[in-house]
């Protein structure tokens, strides 16, 4: 490389001969160099930019929609936004702007980013620790709930490891899909995986009934099909390492029945989307939205289900015994846990793929013994509380906004309750009007508070007032831009815990 032309854009990048304001900032990490052109993001008035130096034309510079705002000599500045249309020019041309596929071994943390802005932080978190990032994660109803779109989602990442240089790759989930034209949209947009939620094929009902209902409705299956199961399944005993696994008559009958349709609709959904995507794609199977926890047999019957359809599972989400509520620590018996955990455990490593672990935001009693069991090879969905880190930045920077919108969160909890299970008790919760400054931000240490704050974020970003206007959203995206270092460090902390837990268990404390 040109001795001279790495100086001068090294001295750029320490501010020297910067185009952009006095008052900006270059994102160093960000520096892209090649010996004739150079990229990285700035900060200026009006947001981050992407500002190329251009010594020679090339592709990727004629694709972006930029303007010249100057130039020294022969060299030539350009400033692009940092739009969807850029986002996939800039995909198309720096590989590790795009989203990849993990696979079966790898340990991995879902870091999904309802803001758009936690990536950076949970970005520096992750370095150095052989984890890997699945940055992009959002299900439907959380882009409904925030107003965003699946390009949105994308976006913000790939711009998140442009900014802090991190080329080691991440992921993008497309997170509880339900319907076919869901998982299309997320892998037309490149999303390295999708969670295949079966929840809407599942029938909860089957755990209530007696066993001689669970029979007599058994007896209405088709015969070829009871045979099949019957002949593969009753009275066989599986070995799962150390572990044995028995099919009792009734074991099997509510197995069938509680998962029997989601077969096919599993089958459909691969053979149209996955099997023949032309790159690799992390294909995960969710069976934790149910009411009652999944029984070893339930879970080794889709394993061995999907090995018989020909369907390579990255990863399954079973439902654990016990609590797994939003934004708080496990609720249940830990023994049961990690004894039923182990069972599981030895269930994916039998069939190969990961266990997933839903709702994983600050489960942190349970961490060590999901580190322990699968031996660093796991995935574990830790996204929503980004949002709460996020308000303790309002805590210290504006107190009144804080409690206005502790208010409007009581306000809207009926109706945020209609999209999460929790079992938050309002009269615990203080009321933030009575508490001075220096102790707001205690609320969102206290069990009952988190909830309350977190399952009504989407009402906090979109609601307006009568004139049309966002009552918070516009306020809080100014804090947080101005902000964002402080935002970034707290995440450093909160997921850094999650992380030190997951590894204690750990041979080494190391990620395999």
């Amino acid at each position: 490389m040109d001795v001279a032309w790495k100086s001068f854009a090294t001295r750029l990048i320490a501010n020297q001969f910067a185009p952009v304001p006095a008052n900006g900032e270059i994102y160093e990490r960000s520096l892209l160099l090649t010996p004739e052109n150079a990229i990285f993001l700035a900060r200026a008035n009006t947001g981050k930019r992407l500002i190329m130096l251009e010594r020679t034309k090339n592709k990727l510079f004629d694709e972006l929609k930029a303007e010249e705002i100057g130039n020294i000599g022969e060299i030539s500045f350009k400033s692009a936004e940092l739009s969807h249309a850029n986002a996939e020019v800039m995909r198309r041309y720096v590989s590790f702007m795009k989203p990849v596929a993990f696979g079966r071994g790898s340990f991995s943390l879902g870091l999904g980013d309802r803001l758009g802005l936690a990536s950076p932080g949970h970005l520096r978190c992750i370095r150095g620790t052989g984890l890997r990032p699945v940055l992009a994660q959002q299900s439907i109803r959380e882009l409904n709930l925030t107003q965003r779109t699946y390009e949105d989602v994308l976006d913000a990442a790939s711009w998140a490891v442009l900014q802090e240089g991190f080329q080691d790759g991440f992921g993008a989930d497309g997170d509880h899909l339900k319907k076919a034209e869901e998982v299309k949209m997320a892998l037309d947009l490149g999303f390295s995986m999708i969670t295949l939620d079966c929840s809407e094929k599942i029938d909860n009902t089957v755990d209530s009934l007696t066993a001689r209902e669970v029979s007599q409705r058994y007896a209405g299956l088709d015969q070829s099909l009871r045979d099949r199961m019957e002949g593969e399944y009753l009275g066989r005993t599986f070995k799962v390492g150390d572990i044995a696994i028995c099919f009792s008559e009734e074991a099997l009958q509510r197995t069938m029945l509680t998962y029997g349709e989601t077969l096919a609709f599993i089958q459909e959904i691969h053979a149209r989307y996955i099997a023949g995507q032309p790159r690799p794609v992390d294909f995960e199977l969710s069976i934790d939205e149910t009411a009652t926890p999944t029984t070893v047999e339930a879970h080794y019957f889709m394993a061995a289900e999907m090995v018989k359809a020909g369907i390579e599972l990255t990863s399954l989400a079973p439902r654990f015994c016990g609590e797994f509520q939003k934004a708080i620590d496990y609720i249940g018996d830990l023994t049961r846990f990690e004894a039923e955990y182990v069972v599981h455990a030895a269930i994916a490593d039998h069939f190969g793929y990961r266990l997933s672990i839903h709702s994983g935001s600050d489960k942190f009693k349970v961490f060590p013994i999901v580190g322990q069991y699968t031996r660093g090879r796991v995935h574990v969905k830790t996204a929503g509380t980004n949002y709460l880190e996020a308000l303790r930045v309002i805590c210290r920077v504006e107190p009144a906004l804080f409690r206005r919108i502790c208010a409007h969160a009581r306000l809207r909890f009926p109706d945020a309750t209609k999209f999460y299970h929790v079992t938050t008790d309002l009269a615990k919760i203080p009321d933030a009007d009575t508490l001075p400054d220096s102790e707001l931000e205690r609320m969102l240490n206290e069990q009952d508070a988190r909830q309350l704050l977190h399952i009504t974020f989407g009402f906090v970003l979109t609601d307006k007032d009568a004139a049309g206007t966002y009552v918070f959203r516009d306020r809080l995206y100014a804090i947080w831009d101005a902000h964002e270092e402080e935002y970034a460090n707290i995440l450093v902390q909160h997921i850094g815990k999650h992380i030190k837990l997951l590894k204690e268990r750990l041979p080494g404390g190391q990620a395999k």
